[in-house]
């Protein structure tokens, strides 16, 4: 299940893991998609602090190329 807001300076996109059967879920994961980055954040269940991975656009595109590809070391032309 996710959820987008758009708000005034950043899109926000929630992924919740509702988990598998048997399995407890995981933590939500925020993404928020701003001009000129991504930044995902997730809850660290053992600190309970957010752990926040920021992303450049260019470090964004390579990841969505990088998921449609086989194993490698790939440059962007």
């Amino acid at each position: 299940m996710f959820s987008i807001e758009h708000g005034f300076d950043a899109t926000v996109v929630t992924l919740v893991d509702e988990g598998e059967p048997g399995t407890p879920p995981g933590e939500d994961v925020v993404v928020s998609a701003f001009e000129e980055c991504v930044t995902l954040t997730q809850l660290d269940p053992r600190s309970g602090e957010p752990v926040r991975v920021t992303l450049t656009n260019g470090q964004l595109r390579d990841l969505v190329t990088a998921l449609n590809l086989p194993e490698g070391v790939y440059r962007r032309p």
